[in-house]
């Protein structure tokens, strides 16, 4: 069981969220279906319930509602294409050029891996409004712990100097919902504590968002937790330095200025912070993630829990989908032996990035090749193209996850790996104060846990199309793929198509504005100052 908060309450704080977020809905385009009122005094009789209040903003990552993994609290979203971490793999991965989803006829799925999505599908809509239900989430608590209401409630001293860090993360968890929103759309619905309640949200554009979310992170900088340093799936002061290391890696993309020496300023940080890499590639991915090696790498985690916290979130549907139709593999990952029946397989140019002889051995090629082609000529077949093993529901000493549909292996959205991947990007792109010795350590202490032969790379050796193709060794399946591939300008255009890219079989080029997804129109009828991405 994943030791974070009481996680078995998770539920019952999350319902208490929802109602406080009843009255505050023009935070959102969408509508809690919940019509009480505000929380009642009574709940902060006891000093616990600023902790549970927070637990209830960072359930919103993992939980789409109150009875059971289908159920939604929002209306308008279905669980299946609004649970956070699933959308996020959905629209980051999913439409780029590493996986491929079988069941197109699952709601939106098609149309974000054939890249030919438009302002009203689900899967974008899902994205859209549950990350500024986490943003009201956030806001609602910030607004119940205002000096003056701890005054008025006569909190202790003790109780006031927890909530400060508990207010730091609320409003970190809000930062980075407006950090996907600049990454995905370039707009958001934009409100702070600060702003009425049950008012139209001004919208924020990308400049604007990166200006705020900047700023915020590094006023609660001090306020955090150190790195390592919280319990587990709670954020600090790495998960902050992650945000701004990413956003500046991604600068020239968002705002039109280079900051690869900000980037790796703030990789340095991370890399000094204490974290290790796992001393197996597969434990990040395992069932027992939170405690095996890979609790050393992985930054920040979305908890998944086959007790307490069932969801069809991305280790859920990935491990279960991972299942081959041919291969009925599933006893050994921890699920039914049969799976979802080849619901995911990978795309023909992610499986030639493992085509060389060094890479047979390389344990993060997880590829199952046998009997099969690496073709996918028809998306509806099964059997076509390559499955992986990635992601696993069975722990790092030989037992399995509680539950054989809901897995317990959280979903590692951020890790160690990726930013000594960052940071040797960044000096290639020109960033200054990295060490070209640290650039090689970096690249080969991940290709030797690997068992990668070719381990003793030289900083001649590192060119940016090599990180590229390195990244999606590493990170693929991580919700980070069409994010790199836009900053190395081949997401849109013609210059590297894959398979059913812009719904061709062997890839077509895209328009230079698929780079954004489209503001759903469902958000655009509740809010007239957002504005429809150009394009679209």
């Amino acid at each position: 069981m994943k030791k974070i908060f009481k996680i078995e309450r998770i539920a019952t704080i999350f319902l208490i969220m929802v109602i406080a977020l009843s009255s505050c809905t023009k935070d959102l385009d969408i509508t809690p279906k919940d019509d009480q009122d505000l929380l009642g005094e009574d709940f902060f009789a006891n000093e616990t319930a600023y902790k549970e209040l927070l637990a209830g903003v960072y359930a919103n990552l993992s939980l789409t509602g109150i009875d059971g993994p289908t159920s939604s609290n929002i209306d308008g979203l279905d669980a299946g294409t609004s649970q956070f971490g699933r959308v996020l793999v959905y629209l980051q991965t999913l439409s780029a050029d590493q996986m491929i989803w079988s069941y197109e006829n699952d709601p939106g799925t098609r149309e974000i891996q054939r890249n030919i999505w438009n302002s009203d599908d689900p899967i974008i809509l899902g994205m859209f409004g549950r990350s500024h239900v986490t943003i009201a989430f956030a806001n609602n608590y910030l607004r119940e712990t205002t000096n003056a209401k701890l005054a008025e409630r006569n909190v202790s001293s003790a109780t006031k100097t927890e909530i400060v860090a508990y207010r730091a993360e609320a409003r970190l968890l809000r930062a980075m919902s407006y950090y996907y929103m600049m990454d995905l759309f370039g707009q958001a619905n934009f409100s702070t504590e600060e702003d009425a309640v049950n008012t139209i949200p001004q919208a924020y554009n990308r400049r604007q968002l990166f200006d705020y979310i900047e700023a915020e992170l590094l006023a609660i900088e001090a306020d955090l937790k150190d790195p390592m340093q919280n319990e587990h799936g709670r954020a600090d002061k790495g998960v902050s330095w992650m945000i701004l290391a990413k956003m500046y890696l991604n600068a020239e993309v968002y705002i039109g200025e280079a900051k690869y020496t900000e980037s790796l300023d703030y990789a340095k940080k991370i890399i000094g912070g204490g974290y290790m890499l796992a001393i197996d590639y597969a434990h990040n991915f395992m069932a027992d993630n939170d405690v095996n090696s890979a609790n050393n790498e992985i930054i920040f985690p979305l908890i998944s829990d086959g007790t307490y916290t069932q969801n069809y979130g991305p280790t859920t549907v990935m491990i279960n989908g991972e299942v081959g139709s041919l291969e009925a593999n599933g006893a050994a990952l921890g699920v039914g032996a049969g799976g979802w029946g080849g619901a995911l397989r990978v795309r023909k140019q992610f499986a030639q990035l493992f085509n060389d002889g060094i890479y047979i051995n390389d344990s993060r090629n997880t590829l199952i090749s046998e009997n099969r082609n690496i073709e996918i000529t028809d998306i509806s077949d099964k059997d076509q193209g390559y499955v992986i093993e990635k992601y696993s529901n069975a722990t790092s000493i030989g037992t399995f996850g509680a539950d054989q549909t809901f897995v317990d292996t959280d979903f590692p959205l951020f890790r160690l790996a990726d930013v000594y991947l960052m940071y040797v990007e960044a000096h290639l792109r020109g960033g200054v104060g990295a060490s070209a010795t640290d650039a090689e350590n970096y690249i080969n202490s991940l290709r030797t846990r690997a068992n990668n032969p070719q381990n003793t790379l030289t900083i001649s050796d590192l060119t940016l199309d090599f990180i590229l193709d390195e990244r999606s060794r590493e990170l693929h399946w991580e919700a980070h793929r069409r994010q790199d591939l836009i900053r190395f300008n081949k997401f849109t255009g013609g210059s590297y198509n894959w398979a059913w890219k812009g719904n061709g079989t062997n890839g077509i080029a895209l328009p230079a504005h698929m780079n954004l997804y489209p503001i759903p129109s469902a958000s655009l009828a509740s809010n007239p100052n957002l504005t429809q991405n150009a394009g679209y």
